[in-house]
């Protein structure tokens, strides 16, 4: 039998030089490649958006209309192409209301699942509800057995009121002869006299609690009472607003007088006993009453279930007293109230002349500093004057936060409230308490557990709750699909290395890898078969602990009768693919060919394989010849650190030296570094509003001069930023065309050779170099701008040529062919050498920054920092022969934080990474780096190790010091796993 392939002929797609592959189906097939050696152009933009644009041209032109539209691929044609799926990198959902249980959407089926079978409870006495039917009531009564005598009441008051009058009247009028009246059987024509000649009696009656419940009826159970039973159910029903008192002799007879005080649901009051029921979710305690159990009513997103104060969002923005008090050892005159200090100078005399006015009636100086004030006075200031402080100091004083909110409460424009909120921050919500529901959503429960107690439970100890719960009955045939459900999407999450992951998490707070497992575990959970998966680097921010379980989920796949396509460079998951395909040789015009394609086996012995060749230790990146060691006094300090996991630890961060915080998935890097040591390093460095995370403080700070985060978001979200304005050099490179002499001649300065300005660029297409023409169901086509061509400059701009090279003709070159072209001018020099260092000689100046992978624009990040010093390491002081201005440059000290940097990066590009990391060390600065990647970890001179494990069991400190120390650390799984990777590079 002929083996099925996906046969791809002829790929020109970006770099692709003429591809023509053969992909086996129903296996693991992995691609792999130095990074911008056309991997994704194959995967994604090739047999993925090929598969994808046969789909939607299935669908019928009415259905195109609401999809996306993909355009075809450069390819001549694909043979065998199943249907395919992709789960790409990409940012998370920055939606506040967006969450891991939203993502999967385990919470839909807990909405339902809550809204079938979930218990109700009274919010307020926390009784359980229950809700029966007339039928159910009159079977329950009957149960009370053959002779037993019974009253069945209407509740018609309960509380104060002062229709008391009214209600029996009506009842007299109806017909009814006895009521009985907090406990005491009255006849009703005795009370209608007695409330119509006693009018205090009446009024007493108005300020103090009264209950009373008409008799409808007075039975004996026999077997043929059923009907008449059913009926005066009903009309207590009908009359008690869905509410029945059904009261058992047990021993009185019913005309005797009983004293009854309150009315819980069951309870016994002499020797009658009441028996209270309900057609609808009412607590009869309490009075209060539960909406219809609906999915909607759990549903935060929805006004039927979310908190009327947050508005579903767990959180409110309030105005916070340390934005309003940055500083406090400002003094009240000198601009300690900032929001106050920084208005209109009119209003800021105003405020200030108020200020003068208390601090006179609480007699202190308005020159004393804030920190100095007593609790009493800051109190008064901030939150302004009781009435006991008015009565005392014979003084109103509004306070400075009733003023901010009334100000924004009335603030006629956005600007307006936009410079209030800065000194606003986010609380948990007093009403919910940061459950986002309604208290009478929150009060159904399942085994004793609401809907947002479930999402608070991580992943790994809701898969094992879940497992264990059962139901009963009618439950049980309700419940049986549902549990299914959300039993298979958390025993996925947790296989695939997320069990740490509480399942209120917001997507917002989820790194990239992270989000793309959550988006993989969705996809296992369909059971889809003979579809193509296409996975961009699932392994992105997983330990390598964790690789073998998401391995194991991948192959499940594959096993059930998929086929899946991995862009990866992790070396598990290369060697554990069934057939590989390299690309090379290069990157960029150097790249697109495939170098090698077959079984794995195969391939790492082909010489002619870059990745084979780092695969099989021929090449390696080696071990530093000397770790930097760090000076003692040169520590940054994060003591007493507790938000989120991090288990009120203490973390030392060594200066100068390459620094990685290790740890497995969901042990506290990213708490540690993005949510406490950034902020505070922000606040202090720029003064920042930002609020870091719970921690007691930071020592060291004051060593820091400057601190640069570099991540992997684009450095532009339009094609009109590229890597060579992000840099710099393109205003450089603008200026020395300004500076020829035709330019000069002709007055054109710097401003005329941006295609972002107008004069300049191309007025049809605006700069664009392209115009976009709608097809309606047809992709959208992208037509090549008649008037300039493509170049986006005008012609007379285009006639302006250095070297014989218009300005447009230097966008298309490449990095390291500018680098020539320019080699004589060193400001544009050292930014485009800078390029180079960190790999992307391959690029052209001009390529559209949203055309770049995660890890391009990372290293165009770096570039921009290399192009600010120089071209060579310098020590920390600068050399003997540097300027003065250039010594001073080197005596700054500057972080750089670096949040998994080997992200899309093939063994060569590390191998340039820590390169330029190093350099920017030996320049005189810190590099702190959150990583997986071993190669990374081995190099460095510092680490931090997190965990043991992830989520409640993770945010200790497991080991510290150089990596050789590391590995001694028994708790520690990053030194496990180390300790293979510095014995192979010692040997």
């Amino acid at each position: 039998m002929e083996p099925r392939l996906i046969r791809v002929i002829g790929a020109r797609q970006h770099n692709l030089q003429d591809v023509t592959v053969e992909i086996p189906r129903d296996q693991l097939v992995v691609i792999t490649g130095l990074s911008g050696s056309g991997k994704s152009s194959l995967a994604f933009d090739t047999v993925y958006a090929e598969g994808q644009r046969k789909y939607v041209e299935s669908l019928s032109v009415h259905a195109r209309h609401f999809l996306e539209q993909i355009g075809k691929p450069d390819v001549e044609r694909i043979e065998g192409l199943p249907p395919t799926l992709a789960i790409e990198q990409g940012a998370p959902p920055t939606n506040p209301r967006s969450t891991v249980a939203t993502t999967t959407e385990i919470y839909d089926f807990l909405r339902v699942l809550f809204a079938r079978v979930g218990t109700p409870h009274c919010p307020k006495c926390g009784r359980q509800i229950f809700s029966r039917s007339v039928d159910q009531i009159v079977d329950v009564v009957q149960g009370y057995g053959e002779g037993a005598r019974i009253m069945v009441m209407a509740p018609l008051v309960r509380g104060a009121s002062s229709e008391l009058p009214t209600i029996l009247r009506r009842i007299q009028r109806e017909g009814f002869v006895r009521a009985r009246v907090d406990g005491e059987l009255r006849d009703v024509k005795e009370l209608a006299e007695l409330t119509a000649e006693s009018e205090p009696a009446l009024a007493k009656r108005k300020r103090s609690s009264a209950a009373i419940d008409v008799v409808v009826d007075r039975i004996v159970i026999r077997e043929d009472i059923r009907s008449r039973l059913a009926d005066a159910v009903e009309l207590s029903l009908s009359l008690g607003d869905g509410t029945v008192i059904v009261s058992r002799e047990n021993g009185k007879a019913p005309g005797e007088p009983t004293k009854l005080k309150g009315q819980p649901a069951s309870k016994t009051n002499g020797e009658w006993v009441d028996e209270v029921f309900s057609e609808r979710h009412t607590c009869t305690s309490c009075g209060i009453s539960l909406p219809e159990l609906s999915p909607r009513a759990f549903s935060f997103n929805s006004p039927y279930g979310a908190c009327e104060t947050c508005g579903g969002l767990g959180t409110t923005l309030r105005f916070d007293p340390q934005l309003i008090v940055p500083d406090d050892a400002l003094t009240l005159s000198g601009g300690a109230i900032a929001p106050w200090a920084a208005g209109k100078k009119k209003v800021g005399v105003t405020h200030l002349k108020l200020l003068k006015s208390l601090c006179a009636a609480l007699d202190i100086k308005s020159d004393t500093t804030f920190s100095e004030l007593s609790d009493d006075a800051r109190r008064i200031i901030l939150h302004g004057t009781t009435r006991a402080d008015t009565k005392k100091l014979e003084l109103e004083f509004e306070g400075v936060i009733p003023n901010l909110e009334r100000r924004y409460r009335a603030a006629g424009s956005d600007g307006g409230r936009s410079r209030l909120s800065n000194y606003q921050r986010e609380y948990v919500c007093e009403t919910c308490g940061g459950a986002r529901l309604k208290n009478t959503s929150l009060a159904v429960c399942i085994e004793k557990r609401n809907i947002h107690e479930l999402t608070l439970l991580p992943i790994a100890d809701a898969t094992e709750w879940f497992e264990l719960l059962t139901f009963e009955g009618e439950a049980a045939q309700i419940a049986d699909a549902i549990l299914r459900e959300i039993r298979q999407r958390l025993r996925f999450m947790r296989d695939v290395g997320l069990g740490y992951l509480t399942l209120d998490r917001t997507s917002a707070t989820l790194s990239g890898g992270e989000a793309q497992r959550i988006r993989l575990a969705t996809q296992l959970g369909s059971g889809l078969v003979g579809v193509c998966y296409v996975l961009d680097e699932p392994t992105i921010g997983l330990h390598q602990r964790d690789n073998e379980r998401l391995l194991t989920s991948i192959r499940n796949l594959v096993d059930i009768g998929n086929t899946v396509i991995v862009v990866e460079h992790d070396e598990d998951v290369i060697r554990a693919g069934d057939y590989l395909i390299d690309m090379g040789p290069g990157a960029g015009l150097h790249g697109g060919k495939v170098i090698a394609a077959g079984c794995t086996a195969d391939v790492l012995r082909d010489k002619t394989s870059i990745t084979a060749r780092y695969l099989n230790g021929e090449y390696g990146i080696p071990l530093p010849e000397e770790r930097r060691q760090p000076r003692r006094s040169d520590f940054i300090q994060v003591l007493g650190a507790t938000q989120n996991n991090l288990d009120k630890i203490d973390v030392s961060i060594p200066l100068g030296v390459l620094c990685a915080v290790t740890g497995v998935s969901g042990s506290g890097k990213s708490t540690l570094v993005s949510q406490i040591l950034l902020p505070a390093l922000r606040r202090r460095l720029y003064k920042s509003k930002e609020q870091p995370g719970e921690h007691d403080r930071i020592v060291g700070t004051n060593k820091i001069d400057k601190v640069i985060e570099i991540d992997q978001t684009p450095i532009g979200r339009t094609p009109r930023s590229n890597p060579a304005t992000y840099t710099g050099v393109f205003d450089e490179i603008r200026r020395l065309y300004a500076k020829t002499k035709e330019a000069r001649i002709r007055g054109y300065n710097a401003s005329r050779f941006s295609f972002n300005a107008k004069g300049g660029r191309c007025e049809a297409c605006q700069g664009q170099g392209t115009r976009r023409i709608e097809m309606h169901f047809l992709p959208d086509v992208f037509v090549e701008c008649q008037e300039c061509k493509g170049t986006r400059y005008s012609r007379e701009t285009q006639e302006i040529r250095y070297r014989g090279r218009s300005i447009a003709d230097v966008l298309e070159m490449r990095v390291e062919e500018a680098l020539r072209f320019f080699d004589s001018f060193p400001k544009i020099k050292q930014g485009l050498q800078a390029l180079s260092d960190v790999g992307l000689g391959y690029v052209r100046l001009g390529q559209p920054s949203n055309t770049l992978s995660g890890g391009e624009a990372q290293r165009v990040k770096l570039a921009a920092e290399l192009s600010k010093g120089a071209l060579h390491p310098i020590a920390p002081n600068g050399p003997p022969s540097a300027s003065a201005t250039q010594r001073a440059k080197y005596q700054s000290h500057t972080l750089y934080v670096l949040d998994e940097p080997t992200t899309g990066l093939h063994f060569a590009d590390i191998q340039t990474l820590l390169a330029v990391l190093n350099r920017l060390v030996d320049m005189g600065n810190t590099v702190l780096v959150i990583e997986h990647n071993l190669d990374v970890i081995k190099t460095a001179d510092w680490i931090v190790d997190l965990g043991p494990e992830g989520g409640e069991a993770g945010g200790k400190v497991v080991a510290e010091g150089p990596p050789e120390q590391v590995i001694t650390a028994k708790a520690s799984h990053t030194g496990r796993y180390l300790a293979p990777k510095l014995a192979t590079s010692n040997a």
